[in-house]
Parts: C-alpha cells; sequence; structure tokens
C-alpha cells in the first residue's frame, strides 16, 4: 500500500469516527420527548417531581422546607404544603410532601386521583383550589393526552415515609393572595400565593 493510499485510509476513518461521535453527541441532547403535548408544563413543574421518588438536592441535603399549610387525613396520613407558587407563564404550582406517620403502608391513594380512572393513575389528580374571592374553582391541568400536570406513582406510603407531590393549576387573577386546596380525603385547607 502507498503512502498515498494509507493517508487516504486514515483519513478516511478519521472522518468515520467524527461522524460516530457527532451523532452520539446530538443523542444526548434534551429533546422534547412528546411534542404532542400543547400544554407545556411551567419551569415550576419541574421542582415537583412527578413520582415518589426524588433526587437528592445537589451539594448534600437541603434545609427542611417551610410548611405553609398542613391537613390531616385518615390513618396517619398529613399533607403538608410547602409552596403556592404563582409563575409568569399563568399557572399555580402547589408543591409539599404527603407524609405517613402511622406504623403500617398506607395503599388507599386511589381517591386521590378524583373522577381519573386511565391517564393518570395513582396520582392526586383529584386536587383542587378554589379562589374563594373569585368564586371560582381550578383543577389540576392536563396535557393533551389527558395526563394530569401532578404527581403520579403514588401506589403504597411505607410507614414513616414522606414523598414530595405537586399539583399544577390555570393561576386566579394576580390579585388573588390565597386560596383554598383540596386533595380528596384530606381537610381543605387555605394556602397564600407567592408569586
Amino acid at each position: 500500500m502507498s503512502i498515498r493510499q494509507k493517508v487516504k485510509v486514515r483519513r478516511g476513518a478519521a472522518v468515520a469516527v467524527a461522524a460516530v461521535l457527532a451523532l452520539a453527541l446530538a443523542g444526548c441532547g434534551g429533546g422534547d420527548e412528546n411534542p404532542k403535548e400543547s400544554q407545556k408544563p411551567s419551569a415550576s413543574q419541574k421542582q415537583g417531581d412527578t413520582s415518589q421518588k426524588s433526587a437528592a438536592p445537589p451539594g448534600g441535603s437541603a434545609a427542611p422546607a417551610e410548611v405553609i399549610a398542613t391537613s390531616q387525613g385518615q390513618s396517619g396520613i398529613v399533607l403538608e404544603i410547602n409552596s403556592a407558587t404563582r409563575d409568569q407563564d399563568g399557572y399555580l404550582t402547589v408543591n409539599g410532601q404527603i407524609k405517613n406517620t402511622g406504623s403500617t403502608p398506607f395503599a388507599q391513594t386511589a381517591a386521590w386521583r378524583g373522577d381519573e380512572k386511565t391517564a393518570s393513575p395513582a396520582s392526586v389528580a383529584g386536587a383542587t383550589v378554589v379562589d374563594n374571592a373569585g368564586k371560582k374553582r381550578y383543577y389540576v391541568l392536563r396535557d393533551t393526552e389527558g395526563r394530569c400536570a401532578c404527581t403520579t406513582g403514588l401506589m403504597v406510603i411505607k410507614a414513616g415515609e414522606s414523598v414530595p407531590f405537586f399539583a399544577q393549576f390555570p393561576a386566579p387573577p394576580t390579585n388573588t393572595t390565597e386560596v383554598v386546596f383540596g386533595l380528596p380525603t384530606f381537610a381543605a385547607t387555605p394556602i397564600k400565593i407567592s408569586g
């Protein structure tokens, strides 16, 4: 094989390696997994975890979140609300924790999904917020396939376990600073809106 042929082979191999690397890097990009969704979740939705598992915060453990409201449920289940934030996209996101303070696992979570039967099972899709001043009730937002903009995967909460939840709603008018949060089996509780 002549020197010219060796150079061409090496150059061709380099081009092939560069093409493979470019494709691999392009595949690592954060593309939209579901381009059909028209009700795009706001940045605040990303703060709430959509399953029972939550990632550890970067840089170690975070300080305990402020609790702005608490509601008692059945069998030692406690709902703590940490924030109700209005964002610039017109959404109101409620974040919190559901804690099992009892001594046995809790599996009666089906009521929390409200009338939801298929698209968002084992969720908090039954949550609502009520603007008493504006005399309006708001339901959890949905995507084009009917899935809720809320936590899903709440099948069983172990004794002593605390799981994060979020639910996203259309935001009430900006002059509304307090709403009443409701989730089936829990007492309705007033919460202050920030943002």
